[in-house]
């Protein structure tokens, strides 16, 4: 019976371009001070076999990982979905492998956890998002173990380690003074996750913008959600029962603000005549729904880049010895992206004409 095709290794392309299982790494890993010559026989060897290497034998030189972590702490919805994308991008790219892994924010065992991946997994960096980005028993366990990590969206400590972000106050301010604008003074507000930097930033916004105004939040049309559609559903259904019920909702992201829609088609309220509704996010779920979603256009998947970007110069850096740790901040630009979720505060004096002003 003949023998089944084996496939090459290591050993089979060091041994065809006559140099070392080291030299081979090192080229495949695209390290400096390698000579020219060399390089083109290790890549003819690899591309004469068909080699297509593994992590261990990439890792063999200098023992380098080639492992990336996100660790996040919800499971699913867009937002993750648009992290891991992003992030897949840049790894791929870099030839490195993402490895994924939720972390209960609140769980007992999260700094046992967070130190079994950190220490048997042997990641090379990790990018931290909400509420993981602010867990200060996490954290520890990175420092402690000299890993290389950038936060995305935190709300403490900014100064203490890289980070990418919005302006999500400002981002919120934007949504809060075009509804002001439409002539809308009883606006709800539905919050996110107490964990979430955006849910404490994204009210600070409202907040700020009523201010301006000479309003001040209601603390009636204040209702809590945990950022996905599920959640929402009660708190929408508890603002538009009231007989005072607002004139519109701030949902604290797409999802939220979808829910809201749909409580206010079961109850005959139409969007935007009776009620305006605005999200935060433009997942697509923003223009999916109907009328379309006004929103905060958060460049999630560049975000996600940007952190990688980063995370990568600290891993070269490190690997280079040269391990001063900068703390470089990203900020990106965020839009108000307007739609057919919102009009003029029925009965308002003049609201027809600020709504057309500020269109």
């Amino acid at each position: 019976m003949a023998q089944a095709h084996r496939k090459p290794t290591i050993n089979d392309v060091a041994a065809l371009a006559e140099v070392s299982i080291k030299t081979v790494s090192r080229v495949m890993n695209k390290e400096p001070n390698v000579r020219d010559v060399v390089r083109q026989r290790v890549q003819a060897a690899i591309t004469q076999l068909g080699y297509q290497p593994s992590l261990s034998a990439r890792s063999l030189a200098g023992e380098r990982s080639f492992l990336i972590g996100h660790f996040y702490g919800d499971t699913g919805g867009q937002y993750t979905h648009d992290i891991q994308l992003g992030m897949l991008n840049r790894c791929r790219a870099a030839g490195y492998h993402l490895l994924i892994e939720e972390i209960a924010y609140n769980a007992p065992d999260v700094e046992e956890r967070a130190a079994a991946l950190v220490n048997q997994v042997r990641m090379a960096g990790v990018v931290l998002t909400p509420p993981v980005t602010d867990n200060p028993i996490v954290l520890g366990v990175l420092q402690r173990a000299g890993v290389p990590y950038v936060r995305i969206a935190p709300d403490r400590d900014i100064d203490t380690s890289p980070i990418v972000r919005i302006d999500e106050w400002k981002a919120t301010r934007d949504l809060t003074e075009h509804l002001i604008a439409h002539g809308h003074t009883r606006i709800g507000f539905i919050k996110g996750k107490a964990q979430h930097a955006a849910t404490r930033l994204r009210y600070a916004g409202f907040c700020e913008a009523l201010a301006d105004h000479g309003l001040a939040p209601m603390p009636d049309l204040i209702e809590v959600g945990e950022f996905n559609y599920a959640s929402a559903l009660p708190a929408a259904t508890r603002l538009l029962e009231r007989a005072d019920r607002p004139t519109a909702i701030l949902a604290s992201n797409d999802e939220m603000a979808a829910a809201t829609l749909a409580v206010a088609h079961g109850m005959g309220i139409t969007v935007p005549e009776q009620l305006s509704v605005v999200g935060f996010d433009d997942m697509p779920i923003a223009s999916m729904v109907w009328p379309q979603l006004v929103t905060i256009r958060q460049p999630v998947i560049q975000m996600a880049e940007a952190a990688a970007d980063i995370l990568l110069e600290l891993i070269k850096r490190k690997d280079a010895g040269v391990w001063e740790n900068p703390m470089p901040h990203r900020q990106l630009d965020h839009s108000l992206i307007i739609r057919g979720s919102t009009g003029p505060a029925p009965g308002a004096p003049g609201a027809a004409l600020r709504a057309k002003r500020s269109a």
